[in-house]
């Protein structure tokens, strides 16, 4: 009579396990969880922030209309800069996929890109994120969502 409950406690205690497990492994090998980050929004002005002993800055001016959407230009400087760094675009308010964009290096510590974010049905509604890379890897520390609200034509 007692078996069947064993078995079913068993089966329940290794399912319990398996969903809760990974999450208490993860949270160990992290040490604390890392602190929510601010939205920066670009459009407003430029976003600073420190990464260790080195001082960053993103920026973004609209160019204007382009002929296939609203031209922007980034400017990321850095004091501790990468050899290459790349933006990744990124729909915040909607996923559209993402969009690797080069930045090349102007001085020693400035890197440039322009682009055009994707249109989107939603117009001047859409929020983009723009995540910073060193090839494949992201750039550890960032302590903000660098963020902008698309233009409309």
């Amino acid at each position: 009579m007692l078996r069947p409950f064993l078995v079913v406690g068993l089966i329940l205690g290794l399912l319990s396990l398996s969903v809760f497990g990974p999450r208490l492994l993860s949270t160990i090998e992290n040490g604390a969880e890392q602190p929510e980050k601010r939205d920066c929004n670009l459009l407003a002005g430029p976003c600073e922030w420190t990464i260790g002993p080195d001082q960053w800055r993103a920026e973004l001016t609209v160019l204007g209309d382009s002929g296939q959407g609203i031209e922007y230009r980034l400017t990321i400087t850095a004091t501790g800069a990468p050899e290459r760094l790349l933006a990744v675009l990124r729909g915040e308010s909607m996923y559209m996929g993402e969009y690797p964009v080069p930045l090349a290096r102007e001085t020693g510590r400035v890197f440039t890109a322009r682009f055009t974010a994707p249109i989107c049905s939603t117009g001047s509604d859409m929020i983009w994120r723009i995540d910073l890379q060193q090839g494949q890897t992201p750039i550890e520390g960032v302590p903000v969502n660098l963020v902008f609200q698309a233009q409309s034509l």
